[in-house]
């Protein structure tokens, strides 16, 4: 696509959008001095869906209506509740319904998996991550290894791009994978890094763990929801992801979970289990001995939270009428826009680390400007513009396809013009 550098443009591209009614669906936080926050940190917190207080609310009628019994006899009865997303999850990362399940938290699920597809051997005991992984990827894969009675140090082996580089090359992955070779028990990366916004290539690097005999799990954080995903496909063993960023369900709320088909029934892979992981028939029986349902839902724990299940299917249900692959398609138009008019600031204000390759990355660009980041940020804040900050001068951006605009990116770029010839 041609870009122009002109407000014409982005207004054109606006009326063009085949997404844009989506915008009205969300509530646009307003800025300080008038008119709409031009919000950009939909991957660190989305946006709240306008029908998300709507669901809670028949919830909490529910509740004060027909207390316990609204697990039978509520408009969304509550004790099947988490089965109205399993069909709409399945479709957002490309998987089958039996693959996925909405429980716990991000961190929580990643140590459920890792009980089951972390196995060590005294041979076969490694970890392949991330160099400066997000640190609670970090944290609980070394508590993992530690708790193996395998030494981090030992066991954990971290991917650095080359030098002069701010990215990893998949090439070099693999090749990392296939040098590792029979000590290597399990690939584990965040499918999209959190720092630089580089997106891996899952199919390669699952085929390159397997081809090794290892497993491969990934963190898909700043995937699900943002990425065109198709984990089935790709052969992925097991991925965990939040649904508070780019799935905009609210501060803290659900996280979702990925176990490949084949492990569905593998009922001697060792887990953590919980009554609501429970055959489903036989649940409310109350036996002592653990009956796992098949596929991911064998690894839920407790009966989930009802409010925060509501708020997630409020998003999730936009996220389906809008598909993912249209989403995407405007993801990579909406970002190549900001690229171009970052590129037209004058030279030297702005280095892009994320890769220009749009097949290496989704909705989000890391910058570093000229100048004070944080400073930087307060000033953009005052303006009504919100992105945010990573450490040590990342500031990242990320236009969301659903609730973003071209004509947001261009009020963007021309700020930071004003900054950069300041």
């Amino acid at each position: 696509m041609k870009y122009q550098n002109t407000e014409l443009f982005a207004h054109s591209m606006d009326e063009s959008d085949t997404l844009k009614a989506y915008r009205t669906q969300f509530h646009i936080p307003p800025a300080s001095k008038g008119g709409d926050m031009l919000y950009f940190a939909g991957n660190s917190l989305g946006l709240q869906p306008r029908k998300a207080r709507e669901y809670i609310n028949q919830e909490l009628d529910d509740w004060a209506r027909l207390g316990v019994e609204g697990h039978f006899h509520g408009k969304h009865p509550w004790l099947p509740y988490h089965e109205n997303l399993t069909e709409m999850t399945a479709r957002l990362v490309g998987a089958k319904p039996i693959e996925v399940v909405v429980m716990n938290t991000l961190t929580v699920n990643l140590h459920l998996m890792m009980v089951s597809f972390y196995r060590p051997t005294p041979k076969r005991h490694r970890i392949l991550v991330e160099g400066g992984a997000f640190p609670s990827d970090q944290y609980a894969v070394a508590s993992q290894v530690k708790f193996h009675g395998h030494q981090p140090h030992e066991s954990i082996v971290e991917l650095w791009p080359r030098k002069g580089e701010a990215t990893l090359r998949t090439e070099d992955i693999v090749a990392k994978i296939a040098e590792l070779g029979e000590s290597l028990s399990l690939v584990m990366l965040g499918n999209v890094n959190y720092l630089t916004g580089q997106a891996f290539d899952m199919q390669a690097l699952s085929e390159a763990a397997h081809k090794a005999g290892a497993l491969a799990g990934f963190n898909l954080a700043h995937g699900a929801g943002n990425l065109l995903l198709n984990l089935h496909e790709w052969n992925v063993d097991f991925a965990v992801w939040c649904s508070y960023k780019y799935l905009n369900a609210g501060p803290g709320n659900l996280a979702g979970c990925f176990v490949h088909e084949r492990h569905a029934r593998e009922w001697q892979l060792p887990r953590f289990a919980g009554w609501w992981g429970h055959n489903k028939k036989t649940r409310f029986q109350m036996g002592s001995e653990f009956d796992p349902l098949p596929g991911a839902e064998g690894w839920q724990l407790s009966n989930p939270p009802i409010f925060q299940l509501a708020a997630l299917r409020a998003s999730l249900e936009i996220f389906d009428a809008a598909t993912m692959t249209e989403i995407r398609k405007k993801g990579d138009r909406l970002t190549g826009y900001l690229e171009f008019l970052l590129d037209e600031l004058p030279a030297g204000y702005c280095t892009i680390t994320t890769p220009r390759d749009v097949a290496q990355r989704g909705s989000q660009l890391s910058l570093r400007l000229r100048g004070n980041p944080k400073e930087l940020l307060k000033d953009l804040a005052d303006k009504g513009v919100i992105c945010d900050f990573r450490e040590p001068d990342v500031i990242r951006v990320a236009p969301a396809p659903l609730y973003n605009r071209f004509m947001d990116v261009y009020r963007l770029v021309k700020i930071l013009g004003e900054h950069a010839h300041a």
